[in-house]
């Protein structure tokens, strides 16, 4: 599922690149004003949108054909006026010089979200996950998404964060580093299959997990952007290979059409498991019996309906898959002070707080269990712990 800022932050990507074309063709203040403003906005939305200035100088080269030496434009897309000065420096210069705004955007909302992120605790630092396993992660994750675009089974709201075996890794990295040299090779005569390649390399850069935000292995979310990559490819490569064909547009359509009624029939199979959370959750478990999120959020949905006894049992399988996961600790210390177990409350309130330090939430439900204790003393002593962490000192 999609939150609304990815559909947004894509609206605007596909804008900003509308306003882009429009200006390479004719340079103007005023239209490269437009490309800054539809940037932006897709920053506002979701600062993945950070990746597009390397997208834009991609697209210099192919279809807008504005690099001297490479492909000419693509007909109907006047973007080779940069070809006019003789030194092809002066060229460089002036398409790296137009990004420069776009890149000091992206590096302030790369920080802003960065030290945001490093605030609320979602943040994964090195030493938790040092940089070897974030790596070897990433090249697994970047074979995993290809796959998922061929074959798109089974997807899960939440894929567990695990070792991934030395063997995968260095399998996922040559075939990457092999894949990447023979598209590369193509480039002067497929430009589209090496500006569709490094598209889909580098708009993954920051979700990839290299800087780990969350515990999650990858996210289907992430793939709306760099996928447009790889359907570029195949487009296009659908266009040259198919140019001889007899029938060929009937062939074509009818393909187009079987693909769309596939596409169709997965997403109501799909939609299918978000009928409910228990519905959602349970075949995330089918998927991954050790998803500890999963058993997390079950516990949440069971809770809530008042199936207590088993929004327990989720809990401790969660515990027991992720024994440093703090929000299930709070969450099971609220079930045990409402049933006045608050001494078992308290213990994991505080068990919750030592792997979370910074969650104020976690000594506000402590203070509170305290207080139901009569321990004035101690709740007033938490409750100062609170204010302290919310930038609210005591008088």
């Amino acid at each position: 599922m999609s939150e609304r800022k990815d559909v947004l932050s894509a609206f605007f990507w596909l804008a900003t690149m509308l306003a882009y074309a429009g200006y390479a063709g004719a340079p103007s203040p005023r239209r490269y004003l437009l490309v800054l403003l539809f940037f932006t906005l897709g920053l506002m939305a979701k600062p993945m949108v950070v990746t597009l200035p390397f997208v834009l100088l991609l697209l210099d080269y192919w279809p807008l054909g504005r690099v001297p030496g490479g492909p000419p434009a693509v007909p109907g897309l006047a973007g080779g006026g940069e070809r006019q000065p003789a030194s092809p420096k002066s060229v460089y210069w002036q398409l790296l010089k137009e990004k420069i705004p776009l890149i000091a955007l992206a590096a302030l909302a790369s920080l802003i979200t960065l030290v945001a992120q490093k605030g609320s605790g979602a943040l994964m630092p090195l030493a938790f996950r040092p940089l070897g396993p974030r790596i070897a992660n990433a090249l697994v994750a970047y074979v995993e998404y290809l796959v998922k675009l061929l074959w798109p089974f089974p997807m899960s709201f939440f894929y567990s964060l695990a070792p991934v075996p030395w063997w995968q890794s260095v399998g996922a990295g040559l075939a990457l580093l092999a894949f990447s040299a023979w598209l590369l090779s193509q480039a002067r005569r497929r430009p589209y299959l090496a500006v569709g390649w490094l598209w889909y390399l580098g708009t993954l850069v920051p979700v990839i997990g290299l800087v780990q935000v969350g515990d999650q292995a990858l996210a289907d979310r992430y793939t709306y952007i760099p996928f447009i990559g790889l359907f570029l490819m195949v487009a296009w490569g659908a266009a040259e290979a198919t140019a001889g064909w007899r029938r060929r547009q009937t062939l074509l359509s009818t393909a187009a059409g079987v693909t769309l009624l596939a596409c169709l029939l997965s997403t109501w199979v799909q939609v299918g498991y978000w009928r409910n959370s228990e519905t959602l959750f349970n075949h995330a478990l089918e998927i991954d019996k050790n998803n500890y999120m999963a058993y997390h959020h079950l516990g949440m949905a069971l809770a809530n309906q008042g199936k207590i006894n088993q929004a327990v049992a989720a809990y401790h399988q969660t515990l027991a898959i992720a024994p440093r996961f703090s929000s299930t600790y709070n969450n099971l210390a609220i079930i045990y002070a409402e049933q006045g177990r608050f001494d078992e409350a308290a213990a994991l309130f505080q068990e919750a707080i030592r792997l979370a330090p910074t969650n104020a939430g976690f000594y506000r439900n402590l203070a509170l269990t305290y207080q139901q204790q009569g321990k004035i003393s101690e709740a007033e002593a938490v409750m100062a712990q609170v204010l302290w962490l919310s930038g609210k000192r005591g008088p």
